[in-house]
């Protein structure tokens, strides 16, 4: 099988892209030698912020790619409790009244605020990940997460000793409806005498969804005792709870976003987790910064799905290779999407 989990790789970026078309604190970095005043790639982290091991954290490899790539200084800043959008929006002007450019905001939850902050900024590049924002400056980058979670229930269905598998998702909204579609719709289509037990964190972000591992940890422990023997999580840190609990009950989880088998907070819980559905935010998040780098600023809306590697499935645990038949299922399910035969559904 080839290994997916190179999707990092990337610069997919640039090329199939251009085909297609502190105010409210936080942590900065700087990079560059010439101490001048060049400022390129900002980013604004989402929920849960840096260090998720998942979403943001593939957000910040790409800033890091930026700024080695490029020499210039960034910046990353974190969200705060129970912001609002009028804390987003201020975020955001910060950043563009400093001269960043690009400015990215990591997450849906960005939508509103950068509606109005980017009609402000017309010579700045923002870009956000997770949604559509109409704009001549904005570039809308969106992944087919139910493309790469098909995948995952592909495994889980293969993995499975028990015929019942979880998924937990973060927050009750459309964008994790389409990891949860993707996920059962993978599971029924491989086995369908498999049964998926699916919880919701909470209903709203504000509820801590992504960024409470213990909230995760609860869930997943709840769909173990109810017989899962594979749980997959789409719910940024606290993912992190549900990868803890299949751990500790000798388990399979499968993560998102990132290859968490190789996260060194993860490490302690690695043999675990079996694979993971992945998203290139981090090529995405670069192939914008290097757009404006090269004078030819993306804007509209760019799809990052299977078909160009920009979502897919990591192989990197050995365990992987391992589960009788789910190698050539996943090869054969993801040949049927990228040529049309399988219809992913998104809710």
């Amino acid at each position: 099988m080839r290994r997916t989990s190179r999707l990092i790789r990337v610069a997919v970026g640039v090329a199939s892209l251009a085909l297609a078309a502190t105010a409210c604190g936080g942590t900065s970095g700087e990079g560059g030698d010439d101490g001048g005043d060049d400022k390129g790639l900002a980013i604004a982290y989402d929920v849960g912020g840096k260090g998720d091991q998942s979403f943001n954290d593939a957000a910040y490899a790409g800033l890091e790619r930026a700024k080695k790539e490029f020499g210039y200084k960034t910046a990353d800043i974190e969200p705060t409790d129970g912001e609002t959008d009028a804390d987003k929006e201020q975020r955001l002007t910060s950043l563009a009244k400093q001269g960043y450019n690009p400015v990215i905001g990591v997450g849906f939850a960005y939508g509103p605020a950068m509606k109005a902050v980017a009609a402000k900024y017309p010579d700045t590049t923002f870009g956000i990940v997770d949604s559509v924002v109409e704009g001549k400056n904005v570039a809308s980058l969106v992944f087919a997460e139910n493309e790469a979670s098909y995948l995952a229930g592909v495994v889980a269905a293969k993995a499975t000793k028990s015929k019942t598998v979880g998924f937990v998702g973060g927050v009750d909204v459309p964008l994790i409806h389409k990891f949860q579609a993707g996920y059962e719709q993978g599971v029924k289509d491989t086995d369908p005498k498999v049964k998926v037990v699916s919880q919701y964190l909470t209903q709203t972000a504000e509820e801590g969804g992504f960024s409470s591992p213990d909230k995760g940890k609860a869930a997943a422990e709840g769909q173990i005792e109810k017989k899962a023997d594979v749980v997959y999580a789409a719910a940024g840190l606290s993912g992190q709870g549900v990868i803890e609990a299949a751990a500790k009950a000798k388990v399979w989880a499968i993560g998102v976003d990132s290859d968490q088998y190789k996260q060194e907070a993860l490490a302690t819980y690695k043999d675990s987790i079996l694979t993971s559905a992945l998203k290139d935010i981090n090529g995405a998040v670069f192939a914008l910064a290097k757009s404006v780098e090269d004078g030819k600023p993306l804007t509209g809306t760019h799809t990052f799905d299977l078909k160009s590697d920009g979502v897919g499935l990591s192989d990197s645990n050995p365990k992987f290779a391992e589960v009788p038949g789910a190698e050539e299922a996943v090869e054969k399910a993801k040949a049927g999407i990228v040529d049309g035969s399988i219809k992913v559904a998104t809710e």
